[in-house]
């Protein structure tokens, strides 16, 4: 198959078993969304957000595009907007990984780079988050540009309700017990879990929270900071639907930690801390028994190891 250009290449990730890791009870599947051009998730996102802003006249080829990102939206937006012809500014916290700064740049991308309040190195917290989105804005509005605001725009959640959410259907369909995934600016766990609910009643959908900022099951926050970058900013997502999750998991460090150097040992698989929170997650969620004896879990492999 030949492809016109790295945007054809976004989507249709394969679905991978991780009987090596978890061998029973059960089967857990993991989607392979670090196979994308931008090496995560956030690839969908990304042209879906451009497409729908050139639909609808929001964007013209040669308006430079902004974004406030953790890395993995921002790369791939880098990925789009070469293709498309728009300059990208790519505004991010100074906690973030270097190797994510650096795959920017590489990419194409103007980084900006806003200092931290509360977090440290590896560990970017919600106060943070808003530094970096003001001045986001702020660029948007010097440059006359089109601010992306990945967290507010809905067509986050149309690339996964239009994408993820029936390829994983495709695939396994009425066989599928849970759907486990991650929540950050919410689009991947929401867009799936919407489109997935519609397709099978009863089905059961978490949501992966950090350990210490868990405000989607409305605890307190004890420890903003934590090892899982691009999840758990100690905010509610704006489109946030509680209808569409019936359980909230919560992760370590520790154990995204492990999880990793599971993951990367067993299945040869190098993959990010969100990734390896999922997949916690999951085995929690299957050993746990609720599902009966043989469930059939799917959760997200979100984003490439290279990038930490």
């Amino acid at each position: 198959m030949i492809s016109r250009s790295a945007i054809d290449l976004i989507g249709n990730t394969p679905l991978v078993t991780l009987d090596r890791l978890h061998s029973g009870p059960g089967q857990l599947l993991a989607k392979c969304e670090f196979m994308q051009p931008g090496g995560s998730v956030k690839d969908r996102a990304a042209l879906q957000i451009i497409n729908d802003a050139y639909d609808d006249k929001r964007l013209v080829k040669g308006r430079p595009v902004v974004e406030m990102t953790s890395g993995n939206m921002g790369a791939g937006l880098a990925v789009v907007c070469n293709v498309t012809g728009n300059p990208f500014v790519a505004v991010m916290s100074k906690g973030n990984s270097p190797a994510r700064v650096k795959m920017l740049e590489s990419l194409g991308a103007e980084v900006v780079l806003t200092s931290q309040v509360d977090g440290s190195p590896g560990m970017v917290t919600g106060k943070d988050i808003e530094v970096a989105t003001e001045e986001a804005i702020r660029i948007s509005k010097e440059k006359d540009a089109f601010y992306v605001d990945q967290f507010n725009n809905e067509s986050s959640l149309r690339a996964h309700e239009l994408g993820t959410g029936p390829e994983i259907w495709e695939e396994v369909g009425n066989e599928l017990d849970c759907f486990v995934a991650a929540v950050g600016s919410g689009g991947t766990f929401l867009g799936t879990s919407k489109y997935l609910k519609n397709r099978k009643a009863g089905l059961y959908c978490a949501a992966v929270e950090p350990e210490g900022t868990q405000v989607l099951s409305g605890k307190p926050i004890t420890d903003p900071r934590h090892v899982i970058q691009g999840i758990g900013y100690s905010l509610v997502p704006p489109h946030w639907d509680p209808k569409l999750c019936d359980e909230t998991v919560a992760v370590t460090d520790d154990e995204a930690i492990r999880y990793r150097s599971l993951l990367a040992e067993k299945e040869s698989l190098l993959v990010g801390y969100s990734a390896a929170a999922n997949v916690c997650a999951s085995v929690k969620l299957m050993n746990s028994g609720k599902f009966g004896k043989y469930p059939m879990v799917v959760t997200i492999l979100c984003d490439t190891g290279l990038k930490y």
